[in-house]
């Protein structure tokens, strides 16, 4: 297997450039500080069927479209005030090799999931978009929402959409450059949450205001970034369980353009068969993007227990009802098609040195094509709570636009 893997990586690095796309950095143009897979800058596009899809629909709308009724907006025409609606889908599928005590080699081949998704505005100041993913067998909705964006120092979202806690919880899986993401995105921002929820993918439903602030004379670049949302607290596709709203807020500093220091702030609980827990959490972080650079390390903090703490036998808790996480990761650009992404990950699930957890992760991006990404990712863990603390894991990752 590694022998496999090394060789398949020697093979890809003797590739003349010629071959592959040259990656562009996300543009910054417009000025905001957010980056989110549904901003411009952030989503993964269009692929082989689904841009033939977007540019038939758009020779379609200018060729039907009386001239007096068409206008620009949001980069993409207007017919009637409604844009032509954008279509994007993308697959990404995995093979996973672990010498961990009782894993059995890993979980071999697998679907990580399918996503299609289709957005658009009506009457240039509403922006929509709905996002469905496949996981084997489970079909869901991952995204739906409306937001008013006539100013970037006011827009209003209403719907399901990512929560705004930590810089890497809005990241595009095509963006972040490694695997998955870090265990306190996982763990702390929603991904697959640590109190006992179900996977949402960092996502809540709700209502969001957020905004762009103090634009530099210089370059046009806002200074000041802010989000608040007031949110069910029970993740996607579900109904509050309680009287109580989940709130969550960001500020973010952006000193120069591609430079962002964040503050977040999540007070909420959650409810599952009765058992009601709290989530009291906060971050502090930085995130630089530069000229195909990339860096960002956060903290954050959890106050509030897991669901399997209660025993209901006794009406006790276990455990300390504390937890926290760090990561530090880099990503370096070699070639115009090959990029390389390092990562140190903690994350203490009681928040006391015996509950740590660490990940030292090497990851080579290949981009070939847009539509063709390949990850050869390395991970030695070490688990303090296990009896067998250190092991390797060896991730293969394909991901791919259509």
């Amino acid at each position: 297997m590694y022998r496999f893997a090394t060789a398949s990586l020697l093979f890809l690095f003797a590739l003349p450039s010629s071959w592959a796309a040259r990656s562009v950095p996300m543009s910054d143009t417009d000025g905001r500080i957010e980056v989110s897979e549904f901003e411009p800058a952030g989503t993964p596009g269009g692929g082989f069927l689904t841009d033939l899809l977007n540019n038939s629909l758009e020779r379609a709308a200018a060729r039907d479209a009386d001239s007096s009724q068409v206008r620009p907006a949001l980069g993409r025409r207007l017919t009637d005030y409604v844009s032509v609606p954008k279509f994007g889908a993308y697959f990404i599928g995995k093979y996973a090799y672990s010498d961990r005590e009782g894993e059995h080699g890993g979980d071999g081949f697998s679907q990580r999931f399918i996503r299609a998704y289709v957005d658009g505005t009506i009457l240039g100041d509403f922006h929509y978009r709905l996002q469905a993913q496949v996981n084997n067998s489970s079909f869901h909705m991952k995204d739906y929402f409306l937001e008013w964006c006539h100013w970037k120092e006011l827009a209003v979202k209403v719907g399901q959409f990512k929560r705004a806690f930590l810089f890497e919880n809005p990241y595009n899986p095509w963006d972040v450059g490694l695997g998955d993401y870090s265990l306190i995105a996982r763990h702390l921002a929603g991904i697959a949450d640590k109190d006992g929820s179900v996977s949402n993918g960092g996502r809540d439903q709700g209502l969001q205001i957020q905004g762009d602030l103090f634009p530099s004379r210089k370059d046009g670049h806002r200074y000041l970034h802010y989000q608040l949302q007031l949110m069910n607290g029970q993740g996607i596709n579900a109904g509050d369980a309680n009287r109580r709203k989940d709130l969550i807020g960001t500020l973010q500093v952006q000193p120069v353009t591609g430079l962002r220091l964040g503050l977040f702030a999540w007070n909420g609980n959650y409810v599952s068969e009765g058992i009601t827990v709290d989530r009291k959490r906060w971050a502090v972080a930085v995130n630089y993007e530069h000229n195909g650079w990339s860096a960002r390390a956060e903290y954050a903090h959890s106050k509030g227990h897991q669901v399997s703490d209660y025993d209901k036998t006794t009406d006790t808790w276990k455990g300390t009802g504390h937890a926290d996480g760090w990561y530090a990761a880099a990503g370096v650009p070699c070639t115009s098609w090959l990029k390389i992404y390092l990562r140190y990950d903690a994350y203490r699930s009681q928040k006391t040195w015996q509950s740590l957890k660490t990940i030292y992760s090497l990851c080579p991006n290949i981009q070939l094509h847009k539509n063709l990404l390949i990850q050869l990712q390395y991970n030695h863990v070490h688990d303090r709570q296990l009896t067998h603390a250190d092991y390797n894991e060896l991730w293969g990752e394909l991901y791919v636009r259509f």
